[in-house]
């Protein structure tokens, strides 16, 4: 294909208002990228005399992309992005220029993506002075996208920009993910979850947005709306994509155990995350020994997922579940607190002193575990004689 044929195609659909066609010969995906005759160093002149503007300057911006990309020596990434960078800021002006008109809306998607893959490869080959600086700068690039979707408000239901908003919120939640900047991902799901569209959007982009929302607000302790928005994209993920509903199982799980749901068995097994498994166990009979031994043996499983923090937290449950045990064996409401320090000896933790034992109790009495209150003057847990061990799920 050469290039005047390449533009014809454009302008062809163009003029049909064909978003997705358009789209499809600026995603530097196609297979029009392996096409020589287009490999163009400087295609302006040729562009602009048969293209309208600022059309023009995005398709010169994706050539020259491309021809760094598809090089005979070596793809130039960083050039690549450059251009890539002239080009989403091409389609802001394309988007402020097409009022109340939103076919456009796929060429923005095709453009925003490339440029956070691009970003993605210039970080993992150029050696910056600052780990995500070039990411960052993608984002910003995004952010324009999104001010002028967002800010569409005077356009039809059907006309609307804002439509767009969920496929760049979530391309900004990938790259804010990666550079470890969560706090800038407030803001986003806050217009997503108060917008008016937030249930027009496609399936896909919904799922991909709750799945990053959910591992946000686990981060933040808020573990009810995590377990919302992760149980929300496990279910409607199709069982096809196992590799993304392992994913989403890899946050899910954890959050449900803090709010007291075990896992079962063969569903871990069939995603292949049974390292949850040993922990579970192990929170449910109480037994600190083996939920240290589960937490060390999986150990980098748990940090390279980036739930590790969390499933510490569960130990607190493992203590609850242990003095339930001391409460069932001796059957009084005024414990004496030498028991509960026998117990975690016995259940393995060897070298725990009294202070210790106190302060695991005084964190379960705060967190609504244990109901009761410590008599420091009898060293004893003086419990209520109903419902002492509030269940965990209401808790």
């Amino acid at each position: 294909m050469y290039l005047h044929d390449y533009l014809n195609k454009i302008m062809r659909v163009w003029n049909a208002y064909e978003g997705q066609a358009v789209a499809r010969f600026l995603s530097l995906q196609d297979f029009h990228v392996n096409e020589p005759n287009l490999y163009k160093e400087n295609p302006d002149a040729a562009v602009s005399r048969q293209l309208p503007s600022p059309l023009d300057e995005i398709v010169s911006a994706h050539l020259k992309a491309v021809y760094h990309l598809m090089r005979s020596d070596a793809p130039n990434y960083t050039e690549a992005y450059r251009h890539q960078t002239s080009c989403i800021q091409a389609v802001v002006k394309l988007l402020q220029q097409m009022k109340e008109e939103n076919w456009i809306l796929p060429i923005m998607y095709v453009v925003s993506i490339d440029l956070r893959l691009l970003a993605t490869k210039c970080e993992q080959q150029t050696k910056s002075s600052k780990c995500g600086e070039i990411l960052e700068k993608a984002a910003e690039s995004l952010m324009s996208c999104f001010r002028v979707c967002a800010g569409d408000t005077r356009s039809s239901d059907e006309d609307t920009k804002r439509l767009g908003m969920l496929n760049l919120v979530n391309q900004l939640l990938k790259v804010y993910f990666r550079i470890n900047k969560l706090h800038l991902c407030k803001p986003l799901i806050r217009a997503i979850d108060s917008s008016n569209f937030k249930d027009s959007f496609t399936l896909a982009q919904r799922i991909t947005y709750k799945y990053f929302a959910g591992r946000k607000a686990m981060y933040d302790s808020d573990f009810k709306n995590a377990e919302e928005y992760l149980s929300f994209a496990f279910d409607n993920c199709p069982r096809r994509f196992t590799k993304n509903k392992r994913l989403i199982l890899i946050y899910l799980t954890p959050v449900k155990m803090l709010l007291g749901y075990m896992p079962r068995k063969e569903v871990l097994e069939r995603y292949n995350v049974l390292q949850f498994h040993d922990l579970a166990s192990a929170v449910k009979e109480g037994n600190v020994r083996r939920f240290d031994e589960a937490i060390r043996r999986h150990e980098m499983f748990f940090i390279n997922a980036g739930v590790y923090l969390i499933v510490e937290k569960m130990k607190i449950l493992t203590y609850r579940n242990l003095f339930k045990k001391v409460h069932q064996t001796l059957q009084t409401h005024q414990i004496d607190m030498n028991a509960f320090q026998t117990a975690l000896q016995f259940s393995g933790a060897e070298d725990v002193s009294m202070d210790e034992t106190h302060c695991i109790v005084a964190n379960l009495i705060y967190e609504g575990r244990i109901k009761g209150y410590i008599s420091y003057q009898h060293n004893k847990l003086v419990i209520s004689k109903q419902n002492a061990f509030p269940s965990v799920v209401a808790a």
